[in-house]
């Protein structure tokens, strides 16, 4: 009924025999994977050279720009062009892209500060280039300091920002707000989580 002991033996050392070859298949190079696809911690990312003006990456681009990555030491992987390395740890392997925004000069800070001391005059919204908005609240005194209110609140949420759609000026490493937004695609993709 049980395995006597040359028995057990030999089947301990085919185990082991099976688990050393499954795990050299494994670390063949005939499946080395792309250097964009390798997993966090294989990679370290530089940080974006940031625009002092604009308070964006220099290289944004269509709501995109891309920093350089480095795969860690030992680590083998392919080139777009398919070519395979083996890199020390000091070479880029390949460029990560991560999100910016469209600015275009008006600063959250300034907006801010005249919709608090000077929107009861309507010069928040002269600045963000709304000129009959501003118009009215200088005639009517801010609408009668209601409306300033809900504008200083307004502009503070981020909720009202310049006329052409840009974002404003928010210190890169600043606190931003990231808007999240329903719409009638989202209940339709399928949870790929439990």
């Amino acid at each position: 009924m049980f395995l006597t002991r040359p028995a057990s033996h030999l089947l301990f050392f085919f185990i082991l025999f099976y688990f050393i070859s499954y795990k050299w298949e494994t670390v063949s190079t005939d499946g080395v994977e792309y250097c964009d696809k390798l997993r966090l911690g294989q990679y370290r990312c530089e940080g974006p050279k940031i625009n002092d003006e604009t308070q964006e990456p220099e290289n944004c681009t269509d709501l995109v720009a891309y920093v350089d990555c480095k795969p860690a030491p030992s680590i083998y992987c392919r080139f777009s062009n398919g070519t395979e390395f083996k890199f020390s740890g000091e070479e880029v392997g390949f460029q990560k892209p991560i999100p910016c925004r469209n600015v275009s000069g008006y600063s959250y800070k300034v907006a801010v500060a005249l919709s608090l001391f000077l929107g009861w005059l309507g010069a928040d919204r002269f600045y963000l280039g709304y000129p009959a908005l501003g118009l009215l609240k200088f005639c009517t005194v801010g609408f009668c300091g209601i409306g300033s209110l809900i504008d200083f609140m307004l502009i503070s949420m981020q909720i009202v920002g310049p006329a052409d759609g840009s974002s404003y000026i928010v210190d890169y490493y600043g606190a931003r707000l990231t808007r999240l937004t329903i719409t009638n695609e989202t209940f339709r993709k399928t949870q790929t989580g439990p």
